[in-house]
């Protein structure tokens, strides 16, 4: 996915008022155009790798509009949104029924090992790169002792930078893993989507990360 990298990073700020304002600007379309999206083998991939029995406690990180927040709380398990944009926070709520919180990703506020899974599903790239390393500390914080991460991102060449109106750092499979590492995850599978296609028309990699021990 292309993205027009700039000079100089812009400032952090910046970043997050610019990709927040294209998200509640756009709301109700991203809505009626995400709401189908088949994100079963996400949904599953998170759940298949927490250990102990349902229910679990989760939380949409970047839930946008509520989508994947039913598919949770309809399984039976207690879920959080969370997303900085507050028109999807809104809806989300409306939505789901379910507790969401409007936090921009680089102003977390997460309660310590509250969480068995985090499920990261298209929002992480929206961390500029010299963020990323906090915010996914903050993340492992927020688990519980052994709990995994899913995330979903689009990969690419170590891109960073504005697509149209949003902000998005476009790394190589191997950069993301590193990144993984780093902020103390153990990675325990990976696949690319959508299914079944050449690898060259798979633009997202899907990552699963255990919370490595303290």
């Amino acid at each position: 996915m292309p993205a027009d990298t700039p000079k100089e990073p812009p400032a952090a700020g910046a970043i997050v008022e610019r990709t927040l304002a294209h998200y509640n600007e756009r709301a109700d379309d991203f809505w009626e155009g995400t709401r189908g999206h088949d994100v079963t083998q996400n949904v599953a991939a998170l759940l298949a790798h927490i250990a102990g029995e349902p229910p679990f406690t989760l939380l949409d990180f970047g839930c946008g509009p509520g989508r994947d927040l039913q598919t949770f709380a309809g399984l039976g398990h207690t879920v959080f949104g969370l997303d900085g944009a507050a028109r999807f926070a809104a809806m989300a709520r409306a939505n789901s029924g379910c507790e969401v919180w409007q936090q921009d990703f680089l102003r977390l506020d997460l309660p310590a090992a509250r969480f068995d899974g985090v499920f990261a599903n298209a929002s992480l790239f929206h961390v500029p790169s010299r963020e990323l390393p906090r915010v996914l500390r903050e993340l492992r914080a927020a688990l519980k002792s052994g709990g995994i991460l899913f995330s979903s991102n689009p990969h690419g060449r170590d891109e960073e930078g504005w697509h149209g109106e949003r902000y998005g750092a476009y790394h190589e499979p191997a950069t993301w893993r590193a990144y993984g590492a780093a902020a103390g995850f153990e990675e325990i599978a990976h696949y690319f989507r959508p299914p079944g296609l050449p690898r060259e028309q798979q633009p997202w990699l899907a990552t699963i990360w255990r919370k490595a021990n303290d």
